[in-house]
């Protein structure tokens, strides 16, 4: 199992959501893996002065690059979805059989992680 965050899952960290962060020091209290695409860190750093929160829980989560591999399967998956967002993709690809992830737009990666044939819990934030 792992706890994967989306972009939505950043910005509910950085706007204090009680329950989000809640669920990432449970995770990471027991040994979960946390993980999330340097994409959406990329979608919500702005100024790491005024985003405390986000850059020390940042430092626990393992941020994950789109690497050749994956940018080759990302692209076979959007054109196979009829999707555009390399991100969520990214994020859906970062998913495993049984992951919980959290996200404030699970339309795309619902569908997404259908074709990938991942059994994905999904958490709205």
């Amino acid at each position: 199992m792992s706890l994967v965050l989306d972009t939505g899952a950043l910005l509910a960290v950085e706007w204090r959501h009680r329950a989000v962060l809640a669920k990432i020091r449970t995770a990471q209290a027991e040994g979960v893996p946390v993980r999330t695409s340097s994409g959406a860190v990329a979608q919500v750093w702005r100024d790491g002065a005024r985003q405390a929160l986000l850059a020390t829980t940042l430092r626990g989560i393992d941020e994950r690059p789109i690497d050749p591999g994956s940018s080759r399967r990302i692209g076979r998956l959007l054109a196979e979805t009829g999707t555009s967002d390399i991100v969520v993709a990214h994020v859906a690809v970062l998913c495993d059989d049984d992951s919980h992830l959290l996200t404030s737009d699970p339309g795309d990666l619902d569908q997404l992680l259908r074709v990938l044939g991942r059994s994905v819990t999904i958490k709205r934030v």
